[in-house]
C-alpha cells in the first residue's frame, strides 16, 4: 500500500446512524452529488477519521486509542470500497482513465438499450415544496385519533364484508370484464398515487427532502416511485421503518374505509367505487407491495426489521456459498457471520426469492411475447429468458468452471456428480407411465327411460332398486297436446266416415265421394301416428334387470322436462367406462391396455378394466355431462344451446370390465388409470417444447 492514502472528496458528509444489531455504532456517508448513502461501521469510521495519516501510522493509532485490532487487509478493503463507489478525489492526470472506465461501464448502444428496456425511470414531479405546503393540512391523518377511527372502521368493514360475502364475491366476478378491467386499472392508478403521497408526506414529517416522484418501468410495466433516499439521514430506525411502511399503511387505510362504505352505501355508483377501492387495494397491497421478494415496500420493511441493509445481495451471497459447500465441499470462509437461526433463514429467503423471481420473469416473458406483434414479441421473449433466466445460471456455472480443478477430486464433488447422474437417468430413462383421467362407469347392458316433450307423470309401477322382468310397464305419462291431437283425429275420422257414407244418398255429394275417401285415409293415418306417439308415453322394460337412478322426489302429476331421465334398467353383464384423453396421451395407449376405475370419494367400486376402443376423431360434443367442469368434472367445456363443447381436442376411450357382474352397479364418476407405454419423463417435456416451438414459429 502507498505511503499516502488518496484524499476523500470534500463535499461528502458523515452523519450519525442507528446502532447495529451487534451493539456497535454506525454512521451514514452521504454523497450529495448522486444523493447516495452508505452505511459504515465503527472500524470504517475510525479509519476515515485518520485518513490523512500514513497507513502504518493510521493502524497503529487505532490500536493505541481504541480496542480495535485492524490490519492492512481491512484498510485495503475500505480503500477499494471508496474507489469503486467514486468517493475519492480524482488524482491529477487520472481523468482519461476515469472517462474510459465510464465508457466501459456504459457499454455499447445495444447494452444501453437492453438496460433501459429492462428498467428506467421517468421523473414527473418535483414535489418537495408542494409537500411542505400541504403537510399541515394532512396532520390529522397522522394523529392517534385517526388511527383509532381507522382501526374501528377496519373491524366494522371486515365484519360487514364477511356477513355479505356472497354479494361481495359476486360483485368481484361481475367486474371480470373489459369495462371492469378498465375500472380496476383506473382505481389502481389512483390508489398508487395515494401510496406514493403516503411515502412523501411521512418523509417530510421527519425532515427529509423528496426531490422527485414519477414512474419507473420494469420490463415496460409501469410502477410509481417516490425518491425517499434521504431517509438514510435519519438516525431512528423506527422513523425509517415508518417511511417505508407509509405506502402500505395508506393503502390499507383506504381499503378499510372503502370496505366500511361498501357495507353502508346503497347500490349505485358510489357503492361500486367503494368496492373497487376496497378490493383493488387489498389485492395490490398483499400481493405486490408487501412482497419481500422484489425491491418493493415489503423488502425494505424486512431489511429494516432485520437491520440488514442490502438484504437481497447478502442473502444471495450466503446462499451461493451454501450451495457450493454442499456440492463441492470447498471449505471457503463464510461471506458473513450470522447467528445460526438467522443464517439458515437468510439461505431459505434467498432460495424463495430466486424461485419467486424465476416464476415471475417467466410469466413476464410470456406476457411480453403475447402482447406484442410476433416478431417483436419473440425478440423481447428471448431477451427476458436470456437476461433474467439464463444469465444467473451461466454466471454461477462459470464460477464452477473456475473452481473445478480444485474440487473435482473431493468426495463431496463425487457425491454430487453421482446424484446428478441418477437424476439425469430418472429424467431420461423410460419408466412405466399411466394416463389418469376422469371417467364414467356404467352397465354395458342398460335401458334408459327418457321423458318425451310436454309430458306429465300419471303413474309409476315400480320402485327404485326393484328387480323387473322384461315387458313390464314402469311409467305411464300423459300429454294434453297428444290427447288433443287424438281427439281431433278421431272426430275428423268420424266426420269424414259419416260424410262418405251419406254421399251415396245425396247426388250433390256423390261427386265428392273420391275426395272424401282420400281425406278419410289421411285422417286415419294421422290417428295411427297419434297412437304410435302415445306409445312413447307408456314406458316398459325391454330386458330383465334392476330399476336404478329413479328420482326419489318424483311424484305423480309432476311435469317433466324433455329428455329428463326417469330411470335405468340394468341387467347382468359387463361394465363399461368412458374417458376422454388429449392427443398427447392418445399416442401412449392402445386397445387391450389394462386400467383401473376408482370411484370418486372412495365409497364406490374399484373395477379392473381393459381398453375396448379408441376414437380416431376428436369429440365435438360431450355426451357425459357429469364429466364437465361446470358439474364437478375435469373437462373444460362451454355450453351452447344445451350442448357441451370441449375447450380443447379430446378423444373418447371406451373400456370394459374384465369379468361379468351378476348384480349391476350404479353409474359412477371416478378416476380411470390406464397403464400406458413406457416413456422417459424428459421426452414428454421435450415433445411439448418442440410442439410449442413449431406452432409458434410460423408467422
Amino acid at each position: 500500500m502507498n505511503e499516502r492514502l488518496p484524499a476523500l472528496r470534500q463535499e461528502l458528509s458523515l452523519l450519525p446512524g442507528p446502532v447495529l444489531p451487534d451493539g456497535q455504532p454506525s454512521w451514514t456517508l452521504h454523497d450529495p452529488l448522486r444523493n447516495l448513502f452508505f452505511q459504515l461501521d465503527w472500524s470504517s469510521v475510525e479509519m476515515l477519521k485518520r485518513w490523512d495519516m500514513a497507513p502504518a501510522a493510521l493502524l497503529e493509532d487505532i490500536r493505541r486509542e481504541t480496542s480495535l485490532q485492524l490490519d492492512a487487509a481491512q484498510l485495503e478493503a475500505l480503500l477499494q470500497f471508496l474507489q469503486q463507489n467514486q468517493l475519492l478525489m480524482i488524482a491529477p492526470g487520472a481523468a482519461p482513465a476515469l472517462a474510459e472506465r465510464w465508457r466501459q461501464r456504459q457499454g455499447t448502444f445495444w447494452q444501453w438499450l437492453l438496460h433501459n428496456y429492462l428498467f428506467f425511470r421517468i421523473p414527473l414531479l418535483r414535489p418537495d415544496a408542494w409537500l411542505t405546503r400541504m403537510l399541515p393540512r394532512v396532520d390529522f391523518f397522522f394523529s392517534r385519533q385517526f388511527a383509532y377511527l381507522s382501526l374501528l372502521a377496519g373491524v366494522l368493514g371486515l365484519f360487514g364484508v364477511l356477513r355479505a360475502w356472497q354479494s361481495y364475491s359476486a360483485t368481484l366476478v361481475e367486474m371480470l370484464s373489459l369495462s371492469g378491467a378498465i375500472a380496476y386499472g383506473a382505481t389502481l392508478a389512483g390508489v398508487k398515487v395515494l401510496h406514493e403521497l403516503g411515502h412523501g408526506f411521512t418523509a417530510k414529517r421527519y425532515g427529509c427532502r423528496v426531490p422527485s416522484m414519477g414512474v419507473a418501468f420494469l420490463v415496460l410495466w409501469p410502477v410509481a416511485y417516490t425518491d425517499t433516499n434521504e431517509v438514510w439521514r435519519l438516525t431512528s430506525r423506527r422513523q425509517r421503518v415508518g417511511v417505508a411502511a407509509a405506502g402500505i399503511l395508506t393503502e390499507l387505510t383506504v381499503a378499510v374505509w372503502a370496505s366500511l362504505l361498501w357495507c353502508l352505501l346503497p347500490d349505485g355508483a358510489l357503492r361500486t367505487a367503494a368496492f373497487l377501492l376496497s378490493s383493488t387495494t387489498w389485492i395490490s397491497t398483499l400481493l405486490i407491495n408487501a412482497s419481500p421478494f422484489m425491491r418493493f415496500d415489503g423488502y425494505f420493511l424486512l431489511a429494516d426489521a432485520l437491520q440488514i441493509p442490502n438484504l437481497h445481495q447478502r442473502a444471495f451471497a450466503l446462499a451461493r456459498w451454501d450451495l457450493r459447500e454442499r456440492l463441492f465441499g470447498l471449505g471457503a470462509p463464510l461471506p458473513e457471520l450470522f447467528p445460526r437461526l438467522r443464517h439458515g433463514g437468510l439461505i431459505l429467503f434467498a432460495w424463495a426469492t430466486w424461485i419467486y423471481r424465476l416464476t415471475l420473469f417467466l410469466g413476464i416473458a410470456f406476457l411480453v411475447y403475447h402482447f406484442f406483434i410476433k416478431a417483436v414479441g419473440i425478440l423481447l421473449f428471448l431477451v427476458e429468458m436470456i437476461w433474467f433466466v439464463a444469465k444467473p445460471f451461466w454466471t454461477e456455472f462459470r464460477v464452477w468452471r473456475e473452481i473445478w480443478p480444485q474440487v473435482r477430486s473431493r468426495p463431496a464433488t463425487r457425491r454430487s456428480l453421482l446424484l446428478a447422474t441418477i437424476l439425469l437417468l430418472l429424467f431420461a430413462v423410460p419408466w412405466p407411465t399411466r394416463v389418469v383421467q376422469s371417467g364414467v362407469l356404467y352397465p354395458a347392458v342398460e335401458q334408459v327411460f327418457y321423458a318425451p316433450r310436454n309430458a306429465q307423470l300419471s303413474a309409476m309401477h315400480a320402485e327404485a332398486g326393484a328387480a323387473e322382468a322384461a315387458g313390464v310397464r314402469l311409467f305411464d305419462l300423459r300429454s294434453p297436446e297428444l290427447e288433443l291431437r287424438a281427439r281431433q283425429a278421431r272426430a275428423r275420422s268420424e266426420q269424414l266416415d259419416w260424410l262418405s257414407g251419406a254421399s251415396a244418398f245425396d247426388a250433390e255429394r256423390r261427386k265428392d265421394w273420391q275426395v272424401l275417401k282420400e281425406q278419410l285415409g289421411t285422417s286415419q293415418a294421422e290417428q295411427k301416428s297419434v297412437d304410435a306417439d302415445s306409445g312413447q308415453y307408456h314406458l316398459s322394460s325391454n330386458l330383465p334387470g334392476v330399476l336404478r337412478d329413479r328420482d326419489p322426489d318424483l311424484r305423480v302429476g309432476d311435469w317433466l322436462s324433455p329428455r329428463e331421465v326417469l330411470g335405468r334398467i340394468s341387467g347382468p353383464g359387463f361394465l363399461r367406462a368412458t374417458v376422454y384423453v388429449d392427443d398427447e396421451d392418445l399416442a401412449r395407449i392402445a386397445a387391450g391396455d389394462r386400467a383401473v376405475f376408482t370411484a370418486d370419494g372412495g365409497s364406490g367400486p374399484n373395477i379392473r378394466l381393459r381398453v375396448l376402443a379408441i376414437d380416431s376423431d376428436a369429440t365435438r360434443t360431450l355426451a357425459e355431462g357429469e364429466l364437465a367442469s361446470m358439474f364437478g368434472g375435469s373437462i373444460s367445456v362451454r355450453e351452447k344451446h344445451g350442448a357441451l363443447y370441449p375447450e380443447r381436442a379430446i378423444y373418447r376411450v371406451q373400456l370394459q370390465s374384465e369379468i361379468e357382474y351378476p348384480q349391476q352397479q350404479h353409474r359412477w364418476r371416478g378416476q380411470v388409470a390406464i397403464a400406458a407405454d413406457w416413456e422417459a419423463p424428459g421426452l414428454r417435456y421435450l415433445r411439448q417444447f418442440v410442439a410449442v416451438l413449431w406452432r409458434e414459429s410460423g408467422f
